[in-house]
């Protein structure tokens, strides 16, 4: 089976950086699509970011001009890379992988085939 493994969360301050990785392991394919989702206590999940296996990119309204996705398929990682960090990006960010839904309509219903644990980013002001 496939797992998905975060790293790189941690505690920044306000108009800091942070890369976040995920490792997947099992059987991967280059043509999958990979995301990520976030989810801060007490609100609901947010879909953030996502690349297709052609390297189209979408991006939620909240996080575009911000954050960048991109991916290495001989690694089988993707990266989310997150500038100007804020203290409302604060949430514990999920890596996913395998897209059931089109690019355009996944960061809304956040069908993913796969989901990590989860890595915690905190930024504080």
């Amino acid at each position: 089976d496939v797992q998905l493994v975060e790293s790189g969360g941690a505690s920044v301050q306000t108009g800091g950086s942070l890369r976040l990785s995920c490792e997947a392991s099992g059987v991967i394919y280059s043509s999958y699509c990979m995301g990520w989702v976030r989810q801060a206590p007490g609100k609901e999940r947010e879909g953030v970011a996502v690349i297709a296996s052609d390297g189209r990119t979408n991006y939620a309204n909240s996080v575009k001009g911000r954050f960048t996705i991109s991916k290495d398929n001989a690694k089988n990682t993707h990266y989310l890379q997150m500038n100007s960090l804020k203290p409302e990006d604060t949430a514990m960010y999920y890596c996913t992988a395998r897209c059931w839904s089109k690019l355009e309509d996944v960061l809304v219903d956040m069908d993913f085939g796969y989901w990590g644990q989860g890595t915690q980013v905190t930024v504080s002001s």
